[in-house]
């Protein structure tokens, strides 16, 4: 019984870095009506910045660095005011300019945001992992025959004072009150003489600081390195719903207590008794479950901004799907492939394999406004799926394609179930969680996948052999071809769908759920078909994947590659076939990246500018880079000549001249 109640003490740690990162959560959701993905990133970089001077005495900044000392008064100092700093610069420059956008534009904002500080960090910093010296009190103590750590009382204690601090600032001061005011209605507070901006400004300021202090008390017990704090956000995020984003003592309360029970289950996993297949990752399904309970039971009383905030979602542009245009493009295709070689060859393969995964998010996100940042962890489904067929079962291609991306889809219906009553930025919390629990559950447990990787047959079809490599031919064109091919399938079928009763269904759940129901859609049929396709598009994407490098790994389907997935498609154009190109173009490995790094020698730099371009996209232009590379109109001759019937408008959705896509 001691080893229990002791383990249940040594979760306190990592509860207290739960409880920050959610008691920043519900200060910024309470003051500005935002989930903020990357609270656990921005807190990460004042941890850097804390540990870099107390062991150097340099203050490392964006670009230079300036030599300040190693006293930890200085580096106490010199943090927290990055915190602040930090907090107001992503008000200022991002979520200002997005006060009435909508969810997805916001959710987008804050992944760009989290992807940067995370390549930042490793750019500055280092991906290695790091040690930090203790900070606070460590020596054993003993009560009622339990010994622990004084630490994870101080940490429990730090975590409690935070909240307290932010629930007396939001009770008691007048700027408080204000911003709580604001968030209500904030037309009232600025007829009383208060700037909403510089309330929601105080807000960011505040939270990033609150949350930066205590991640940084708690860095010696959980360690650091790029990755840990990014992610910290999700279990953060599941005991900030546990408190209706509103209630600051619940949340720590709740972030106490889930980092105790996760250390117990991981006690409990390590015991002879425990099923083997369930010992890995066990106590990463727990914040998911958390998410998905909270959301089913009090999903809708879960308060969301006021201010005229608009549901308005980038345009869809309609395929017209041309003959003529289709071949053109799939010739431009062959003859990239003909013309390129090695490196510069995978990358017009690896384009046309990451378009293959964004046309996923286009069905999803762009017809159906469901946002899914799970599509990695559905590809890897897919993928490992792939390589147990392939190697084991001996099935042969393309059946092992087909059935590797059902299984795919089936998992993505069970991800998207919580889609039947929520959406927006409550769903992509959804979908991350399940995301994580995927990656640490399935992908990095040894009782379903081999900890060097699984290996995958190569394919042939009717004798022709479609592997990847032989000999020195590092990337045959049989192969390449074939990924040519499938991609052809994939756009033709999207384009179909878009123009059919499936897709005017999908545009009317988009458009209005209660007017898409009243007109007779079935509403939750149609969100989980639209799951099930978009992850059956995403796992041929990780079958091809596969297929590509000959042995799939973790680390291509992690969290951070599902992250990435959403930003590309969405930097490229997220509602239309011709974005998902330019996302294939952009996304790492991509012919652009390709060239950004053999041409430009910048690659390590790839991954910072895509999450602020990311961030720019979803400021300024959310119809992404495909909308601005659309030609204008064709002169009045050349319209009447290739002049065809034009598609009747989608259900909801009415259309433009310019709603069409010419280019595809």
């Amino acid at each position: 019984m001691n080893s229990y109640l002791s383990m249940l003490v040594v979760g306190l740690g990592v509860g207290a870095v739960y409880a920050a990162l959610a008691t920043g959560l519900v200060a910024i959701h309470k003051g500005t009506g935002i989930v903020n993905f990357a609270q656990g990133a921005m807190a990460m970089w004042s941890v850097y910045t804390f540990d870099e001077i107390r062991k150097t005495g340099t203050w490392i900044l964006p670009v230079g660095s300036v030599p300040v000392g190693d006293a930890f008064a200085t580096a106490l100092t010199v943090a927290l005011l990055s915190a602040a700093g930090l907090g107001v610069l992503v008000h200022v420059l991002v979520f200002r300019p997005l006060r009435h956008a909508p969810q997805l534009a916001k959710v987008v904002a804050t992944i760009g945001i989290m992807i940067s500080m995370q390549a930042l960090v490793v750019l500055r910093f280092s991906s290695q992992p790091r040690t930090v010296a203790a900070l606070l009190p460590s020596d054993a103590l003993s009560w009622g025959g339990v010994a622990f750590s004084r630490d994870r009382l101080y940490l429990s204690a730090i975590a409690g004072l935070a909240a307290v601090a932010v629930w007396a600032y939001y009770r008691f001061t007048r700027i408080g009150l204000a911003t709580r005011a604001a968030s209500e209605n904030e037309t009232a507070a600025a007829l009383f003489g208060y700037s909403p901006d510089l309330l929601a400004g105080i807000t960011w300021a505040l939270a990033g600081t609150v949350t930066a202090f205590a991640a940084i008390m708690a860095a010696p017990t959980t360690g650091l390195n790029p990755t840990n704090y990014t992610l910290y956000v999700v279990p953060a995020l599941a005991v900030a719903l546990m408190a209706r984003l509103q209630s600051l003592g619940a949340a720590c309360a709740a972030g106490l207590a889930l980092g105790a029970v996760q250390s117990e289950i991981v006690f409990l996993s390590s015991q002879t008794w425990w099923p083997q297949w369930a010992r890995s990752g066990a106590a990463d399904t727990l914040p998911f479950v958390v998410i998905v309970v909270c959301l089913f039971v009090f999903g809708r009383s879960i308060p969301g901004r006021g201010g005229g905030e608009t549901d308005s979602l980038p345009e869809v542009r309609l395929p017209r799907m041309r003959p003529a245009v289709v071949a053109l493009w799939a010739g431009v295709g062959l003859a990239l492939l003909l013309v390129t070689s090695g490196s510069y060859r995978f990358g017009v393969v690896t384009t046309m394999i990451m378009a293959v995964v964004a046309l996923s998010l286009v069905v999803l996100t762009g017809l159906v406004g469901q946002i899914s940042l799970a599509q990695a962890a559905f590809a890897g489904a897919a993928g490992f799926a792939l390589s147990k067929l392939s190697t084991n079962a001996h099935v042969p291609f393309p059946l092992s394609l087909l059935l590797a991306g059902l299984v795919a889809a089936v998992l993505g219906v069970l991800v998207g179930l919580p889609a039947l009553r929520i959406r927006g930025a409550q769903l992509a919390l959804v979908t991350l969680a399940g995301a994580l629990t995927i990656e640490r559950f399935l992908f990095r447990n040894p009782s379903f996948s081999a900890p060097g990787g699984e290996p995958v047959q190569d394919a042939s079809l009717f004798g022709l052999d479609l592997a990847v490599r032989k000999g020195e031919d590092l990337l045959r064109l049989p192969f390449a071809v074939m990924v040519l091919v499938v991609l052809l399938l994939v756009v033709l079928a999207v384009g179909n769908l878009v123009r059919g009763d499936t897709g005017r269904a999908f545009l009317a759940v988009r458009s209005n759920e209660r007017a898409a129901a009243a007109a007779g859609v079935n509403v939750a049929s149609t969100k989980l078909l639209a799951f099930a396709i978009a992850s059956f598009l995403a796992g041929i994407g990780g079958c091809l994947i596969g297929y590509s490098r000959g042995q799939l790994s973790v680390e291509s389907f992690g969290v951070t590659s599902g992250l990435a997935f959403l930003a590309f498609a969405y930097l490229g154009g997220i509602t239309s076939i011709s974005g998902a190109v330019v996302a294939g173009l952009l996304a790492p490995g991509g012919l652009f990246f390709v060239f950004f790094d053999r041409a430009v020698d910048m690659g390590e730099y790839y991954l910072l500018v895509s999450g602020l371009g990311l961030v720019l996209t979803a400021v300024l232009n959310p119809n992404g880079i495909a909308d601005k590379l659309r030609p204008g109109p064709l002169p009045k001759p050349v319209r009447r000549l290739v002049a065809r019937p034009r598609p009747k408008a989608a259900m909801g959705a009415p259309l433009t001249p310019a709603s069409h896509e010419g280019d595809s």
